[in-house]
Parts: C-alpha cells; sequence; structure tokens
C-alpha cells in the first residue's frame, strides 16, 4: 500500500506558501506560524470568518512525528542516523503536503457552495488551549450523543 505523498519533494516551505494562498482565498486572515521547541513547524494558525462579522481562531497542525513512526515502521531493519534524519526530513515534506492537499480539496469544496469555510474548519477551532474536536474527545463526545428527547 502506498501512502499519499511519502516521496515528495517539494520543500515544505514552498507546501506551507501553497497552504496560505488557499486559506487566504477562501477568507482566512491573520495567519501565523507555531514552531516547537526544535523550531520545526508544528501547525498553521489563522482567523476564519464566522457569522454576523464574528471571527474564530483554528490551529491546523501537522503531526510529523506520525508521519516519522509510519515511515520507520515500513523500513525492514533499524536505520543508521543518517537515515533517521532524511526520514525526519521526509516526514516533515509528507505532513505537510497531505496537509495541502486536505485544504485545496476543502477550498474547492467551499467555492462551490458544498461547504461553508468554518464548517470545514470547526475540528479545528481554538479557544487557546485545546481545538474543538479535543474538547469533544476528552469530554468522550458526549455532545454527540442524541438527546433523550431524540430517541423514540
Amino acid at each position: 500500500m502506498n501512502i499519499k505523498n511519502y516521496s515528495s519533494t517539494v520543500p515544505v516551505e514552498r507546501t506551507i506558501m501553497r497552504i496560505e494562498i488557499a486559506l487566504i482565498e477562501g477568507g482566512a486572515v491573520g495567519i501565523h506560524k507555531d514552531y516547537d521547541e526544535n523550531h520545526e513547524l508544528t501547525a498553521i494558525s489563522f482567523n476564519a470568518p464566522a457569522r454576523e462579522g464574528r471571527i474564530v481562531s483554528v490551529k491546523l497542525p501537522a503531526n510529523v512525528d506520525e508521519v516519522e513512526s509510519v515511515l520507520v515502521s515500513r523500513l525492514k531493519r533499524q536505520p543508521k542516523e543518517s537515515t533517521l534524519a532524511r526520514i525526519r526530513d521526509q516526514a516533515a515534506k509528507t505532513a505537510w503536503k497531505l496537509v495541502q492537499d486536505w485544504v485545496e480539496i476543502q477550498m474547492a469544496m467551499v467555492k462551490m457552495n458544498q461547504a461553508e469555510f468554518l464548517e470545514i474548519f470547526l475540528p479545528y477551532v481554538w479557544d487557546g488551549e485545546r481545538t474543538f474536536f479535543s474538547l469533544l474527545k476528552n469530554d468522550g463526545f458526549r455532545l454527540l450523543e442524541a438527546h433523550k428527547s431524540d430517541k423514540k
């Protein structure tokens, strides 16, 4: 089984630029990048238009560590340290390229009136501490349970 973009050669910086362009064309404002202590990009954050002139914050991550784990797990033997460095670089390229593809497809959905901008990014709405998805997940998805009056 092939993994989409697992062999991408596009530099992360170029991929980020394309993500930003797609987001801006969709209506995002105030885009900035989040980095970890190793100076690796972890997320793109931006403000998104909501109804009645409201703006919400969105944090769109790329989990490079998980992509790296998948790539390493596909190796037949323990890699050398130099190989691990190349895999890490490839994991970043792959993770961000997947985000780019996803964002571009979602923006096409918005342009074709198949979804609203905020509808697409709702799981990633960020309150400064957590995303909406993580809030739901940490609460056992109870908000998504059908109300007792709806169970007839």
